[in-house]
């Protein structure tokens, strides 16, 4: 395996973000693990190597006792010797008074403080934690942080060329089935000249060739086409702005195998070539065929 692996830590003070910080890795496509004993994650790494088949991870170590913290470190020392992993060691912060208020809010107990004072826990365990932090690689203080903010800066931090933690669901479907339920963005495609009236393009789809030149033939779909995708472009960088992980956009027209079919495919290919991420799926496209097939 030639590609480097590249492995980020997360680890803090309990209740300082680890739950949003795994959440962001994984929008940005990592491979997240919550929580695994520092014990099994050489062994772990083996495995993914000789997969090759993943290239980032990151995984969540929270600390309950001194013999935790030795694992942790042994751990960064092992990995540390290997000639293909690229770690990070991110270490997230938080002062007293704000993690009491959070614990407070939430009604959790600090797990360091089952049977005593929230105070006395988050006491321990930054004193266990002490060398670890000043080992990170990055320190993150979440004190006047949003869950918002928080994930703004670890995108900032570990997004990596080409890559967004955002992506988008491009789904066609047909009004006849119904509306997709999980769409964020609906438009109508009925107003186009539909294939399914030429005898020869009625058995195939908008993934097929002739179908697809037959929609982008005429001047009202390139109309549409262009406005829609100039909105696009116009309006995702706000969806990332505010954090949003996905956005789904459906297409629609009547049976969902022609006209939604063949714009959904341009207009996907479009926001690619723009570097999002996105996903292309066909609901409706082989209803038809099915229908018939029963009958």
């Amino acid at each position: 395996m030639t590609e480097s692996l590249h492995l980020v830590v997360i680890t803090g003070m309990s209740g300082a973000g680890k739950t949003v910080a795994i959440q962001s890795f994984e929008d940005m496509g990592y491979f997240c693990v919550d929580n695994m004993p520092p014990g099994l994650i050489p062994k772990f790494w083996e495995l993914i190597r000789e997969s090759g088949k993943v290239t980032k991870i990151a995984l969540v170590v929270d600390l309950r006792s001194r013999s935790f913290f030795e694992d942790i470190q042994n751990m960064l020392v092992e990995i540390d010797n290997t000639g293909f992993i690229d770690t990070s060691l991110l270490f997230l912060d938080c002062s007293d008074e704000e993690l009491v208020a959070r614990y407070k809010e939430t009604r959790r107990t600090h797990p360091m403080a089952m049977d005593g004072l929230v105070t006395e826990g988050i006491r321990k365990e930054r004193a266990i934690l002490e060398d670890l932090r000043i080992r990170a690689t990055l320190v993150i203080d979440t004190t006047n942080s949003t869950p918002r903010q928080l994930r703004e800066k670890i995108n900032q931090e570990f997004k990596q060329k080409g890559d967004h933690g955002f992506h988008v669901e491009m789904l066609s479907f047909g009004f006849k089935y119904g509306l997709p339920i999980d769409a964020d963005i609906v438009m109508d495609v009925r107003f186009l000249p539909n294939p399914h009236y030429i005898e020869e393009l009625r058995p195939q789809t908008g993934l097929d060739k002739p179908v697809y030149e037959y929609v982008m033939s005429f001047p009202e779909t390139e109309e549409f086409y262009q406005d829609f995708l100039k909105m696009m472009k116009a309006i995702l960088p706000g969806y990332v702005k505010e954090g949003k992980s996905s956005l789904t956009i459906a297409i629609g027209c009547t049976g969902g195998q022609h006209r939604s079919v063949a714009l959904s495919e341009r207009i996907g290919k479009a926001l690619i070539e723009n570097d999002y991420r996105v996903n292309i799926t066909h609901r409706d496209k082989d209803k038809r065929k099915e229908t018939v097939n029963r009958s």
